[in-house]
């Protein structure tokens, strides 16, 4: 009951964060974006040829009247068709976030433990040739560009100058094997370049936590290094790692990675993303846009119930 109690009043709070997304999204997309009118209209279009298009296209509707119509298709989920291909958006999502998930999951689970593992390991060598080591491959791998990694996995394993285990584009799902084969060289990709990140923030996390009263109190008492680590420093940081996973949750169902599905051609949410900037096919960004927002209103809210459930001295109020 309690937990009802507070979802509910996250999501009331929510919505100003939502209303506030959505507006300047809206001023961004419609009234700063791409005009597709032009696009649509052969060339020399007639005076009456325009407003028809312009008609057809919501342009010549007043701002309220559309950024009301915008609220609308998020409170019933009906973002109506694509102007490009003229499907559902919908459907749309429907396909393409699965896709996304199935793409970008692996990437996202290993590169969140392997962080906390080296991140320990750097942790309980601190100063000393592993910790070194780990903080020199970190920054190894923030310092490059995520292009860079994806060509260099991709000319590694799946070129006829590398070793040629894995295919250069494309997507296929029809067996576990072939799932395998495709996702292989963009998790790699993606785990490069994340580790370095992850394992430095949860290496700060662990160190700060290391330097608190109990674990110098634990340790002067004999605790084993194993169980000390576990019981007295990882617990009490699972909020900072709480927050930074379930953040990027909805970047991850929703924004799909863009740079990841464009470059290998595969037909996720991302790929969509990106085809709608190319085109300026408002209808897909403004639906984007706005699950994007009510997914980070509801990762809010799960990150504080997932507070309560590590740390029960948190209090959901």
């Amino acid at each position: 009951m309690e937990i009802l109690q507070y979802s509910l009043r996250k999501v009331v709070a929510g919505i100003p964060l939502v209303l506030g997304v959505t507006l300047i999204s809206f001023l961004l997309i419609v009234y700063f974006g791409p005009d597709q009118t032009y696009e649509l209209l052969g060339k020399n279009p007639t005076a009456e040829e325009i407003a028809e298009v312009r008609t057809q296209l919501g342009y010549d509707q007043p701002f309220v009247g559309r950024y009301l119509q915008y609220l609308r298709e998020i409170v019933t989920l009906d973002f109506g068709s694509s102007q490009s291909t003229d499907e559902q958006i919908s459907s749309i999502l429907a396909r393409t976030i699965p896709v996304s998930l199935a793409l970008s999951l692996p990437g996202f689970i290993l590169g969140n433990l392997l962080g906390i593992m080296l991140a320990l390991v750097a942790a309980a060598f601190r100063g000393r040739w592993p910790d070194k080591m780990i903080m020199g491959l970190a920054a190894v791998g923030m310092s490059v560009s995520f292009l860079i990694a994806i060509i260099g996995f991709q000319i590694l394993l799946s070129s006829s100058d590398g070793l040629d285990l894995f295919p250069v584009r494309g997507w296929d799902t029809s067996s576990f094997t072939d799932y395998l084969r495709y996702v292989t060289v963009p998790t790699l990709a993606t785990i490069f370049v994340a580790l370095g990140y992850n394992t430095r923030f949860y290496r700060a996390v662990v160190v700060e936590e290391m330097s608190r009263d109990h674990v110098r109190t634990a340790r002067a008492f004999g605790i084993p290094p194993a169980q000390l680590f576990y019981r007295n420093i990882l617990k009490n940081c699972m909020i900072p790692i709480v927050t930074r996973v379930v953040f990027s949750i909805p970047l991850i169902v929703i924004s799909g990675s863009l740079l990841l599905e464009s470059y290998f051609g595969i037909p996720g949410i991302g790929k969509v993303t990106y085809d709608a900037i190319v085109t300026g096919d408002q209808p897909v960004l403004k639906a984007v846009v706005a699950l994007t927002a009510i997914l980070f209103v509801v990762a809010q809210l799960l990150t504080d119930i997932c507070y309560r459930m590590v740390d029960p001295r948190v209090s959901l109020k």
